[in-house]
């Protein structure tokens, strides 16, 4: 279950991509991959990294939010480099967002309540990864590998919210003839450019 989007029906008080972006989601349906977005972030070492996480919502100030493990690599990826970008593309209506900003990791007591509220919202199966071994160690076939945490279970310390307040935005919609690409920043007001495609 998603987070509501933090305006009235109308959209009063969102930012004209925002709507753009629910648009898409709404006609994407409930395709697989739909909520998956790709976040590209910089290692201490200087390496590119990309990843595919799950929209989890948006937080009352307007971050973009995703789950992570605190063991695997993202949270030092950010702790050195917090300006990250986001490519969310939505193949059933040939449209795609690029969406820039700064991240920052809410985990422990700080995101306490955003923490539990997420937990509690994902399916037994969306639970499980947070039940297996360190991310990126090497395999061990005898785990523990569970394939569902059940309703109920507590919150593993491991899990950590993704936070990220959007600066730039881009939607290309590969539909019309040329393609239509424009540009939102959050510096300008969110006020719509036109980009050559």
């Amino acid at each position: 279950m998603l987070q509501p989007e933090m305006a009235d029906e109308a959209g009063v008080g969102l930012p004209p991509w925002r709507l753009l972006l629910r648009a898409a989601r709404q006609r994407e349906g409930r395709a697989p991959g739909s909520g998956w977005l790709q976040l590209a972030t910089m290692s201490a070492e200087g390496c590119p990294r990309v990843r595919t996480l799950v929209f989890r919502g948006w937080s009352a100030q307007g971050e973009l939010e995703l789950l992570t493990d605190t063991r695997s690599e993202k949270p030092s990826d950010l702790l050195h480099q917090p300006r990250v970008e986001l490519c969310w593309l939505f193949r059933k209506t040939r449209e795609q967002f690029r969406l820039r900003g700064l991240a920052r990791i809410i985990d422990g007591e700080q995101g306490r309540e955003a923490l539990e509220q997420h937990w509690q919202r994902l399916t037994p199966r969306g639970r499980a990864v947070w039940g297996w071994p360190q991310p990126g160690e090497g395999f061990n076939p005898e785990g523990p590998w569970p394939e569902q945490i059940p309703d109920g279970a507590p919150k593993p310390e491991v899990l950590a919210l993704i936070r990220v307040k959007l600066e730039r935005v881009e939607q290309l919609d590969l539909k019309p003839h040329p393609h239509l690409r424009r540009c939102w920043l959050r510096d300008q007001g969110w006020l719509e450019q036109h980009l050559n495609p």
